[in-house]
């Protein structure tokens, strides 16, 4: 399966993407780089094709649990290294959602997501943490408190 996308220069650092779906994306960098501030920088790009995905994933998957999902935002936060390439190292997404949704299933989908179906987190190299507010309040990861017992010694 192969995806094209075509990216054309407007002069200094400012280019358009356009993809197979003809959707144009504005690409430019921060100012103190040469950059005119025209479009979005490629690392938000990165991030925003990652909560896109996963968004869709989570609210496909909720949809066949029936769980009645009324609102969902997806925040992420990518903590970047110092030294080029500037590349993520881990990443936080924070999925805010509400409706008359069972937490164990609201992360069973956040884990489907991650683990199965999104392609984007399954390209990046960094650690991807979720964290779940569902209605207002946090909810913990019940695989993340199974994961820090597998850390503990014997």
């Amino acid at each position: 399966m192969e995806m094209r996308v075509t990216t054309t220069w407007h002069g200094k650092r400012h280019f358009t993407a356009v993809g197979d779906s003809g959707h144009e994306v504005s690409i430019d960098a921060k100012p103190d780089v040469g950059g005119e501030d025209k479009g979005s920088r490629p690392m938000e790009l990165l991030l925003m094709g990652l909560t896109g995905c996963t968004g869709i994933d989570v609210t496909m998957i909720l949809e066949r649990m029936r769980q009645p999902l009324e609102h969902l935002d997806i925040e992420a936060v990518g903590v970047r290294r110092e030294a080029y390439p500037q590349a993520f190292t881990e990443i936080h997404l924070t999925y805010r959602m509400s409706g008359d949704i069972q937490p164990a299933k609201a992360w069973r989908a956040i884990q489907l997501s991650e683990e199965k179906y999104c392609s984007a987190s399954a390209s990046l190299k960094a650690r991807i943490v979720p964290h779940l507010v569902l209605n207002g309040q946090e909810v913990p990861n019940p695989g993340a408190e199974a994961a820090a017992e597998d850390d503990l010694p014997d």
